[in-house]
């Protein structure tokens, strides 16, 4: 048996998606990395000789972050979508970490609304955060790209996606978050999300229901070929 740190099995997902592309030690931007080991994508990785960037506004995390992970780079920020280059950043109690947003729409919807299985509960802090863009970090960090951008940033995550320069860097593959949750207490996927991945040149290789996978079509077609 095989472990598995994510939520779904989606870093095993990954790694065998990374044995098919022959790359044995991919690097990787994880973007709202929470935890250090628990519910990680790039844990596994990590374990295996893998190092990358981990970005967490949670101070909390990011400490947590720094003792566990001391081959990545961590950074306590959060990353713009924008021109703005500091936001407000909504916490919860511990318990709920992976609630914790740059989006005051998806705070205040667990703080009104919550759904049946979550409920209703109230923002504990709100923190002025430091923004750096997701280039200026490949820039810095992670020449000439990362093989691996995994992002859940609740509620964010194609803003984000969207800044980013797909004509420069060129990851190999995505793990994003695309379920999400409306106000009626409904879920459904965040297809402008998949469609735009899927029109600068992504293919869906697995879906887990909460995250899909993406690998870049030419990336693939190159190793298996």
């Amino acid at each position: 048996m095989r472990r598995s740190y994510s939520q779904s099995g989606e870093d095993i997902i990954i790694s065998d998606l990374f044995t098919r592309l022959q790359i044995n030690k991919p690097s990787y931007l994880d973007i709202g990395a929470n935890d250090p080991i628990a519910l990680s994508n790039t844990y596994r990785l990590y374990t295996r000789g893998s190092h990358g960037v981990c970005v967490e506004p949670n101070p909390v995390l990011y400490k947590k972050l720094l003792r566990k992970r001391n081959r990545d780079i961590c950074l306590n920020t959060g990353v713009a979508f924008d021109e703005q280059r500091e936001a407000i950043y909504y916490t919860f109690p511990e318990k709920l970490h992976g609630l914790n947003t740059f989006s005051r729409a998806d705070a205040e919807f667990w703080e009104n609304t919550g759904t049946t299985e979550i409920g209703r509960h109230k923002i504990e802090k709100k923190i002025k955060m430091p923004l750096i863009s997701i280039n200026e970090i490949i820039e810095k960090h992670l020449q000439p790209h990362p093989n691996l951008i995994s992002i859940d940033v609740e509620g964010l995550d194609l803003q984000i996606i969207k800044t980013l320069d797909l004509g420069k860097y060129k990851p190999e593959v995505f793990c994003v978050e695309t379920l999400q949750h409306s106000k009626n207490n409904t879920e459904n996927k965040n297809h402008e999300l998949i469609d735009y991945l899927q029109n600068m040149g992504y293919f869906i290789y697995a879906d887990t229901y909460i995250n899909t996978i993406f690998c870049r079509k030419n990336a693939y077609k190159a190793a298996i070929n």
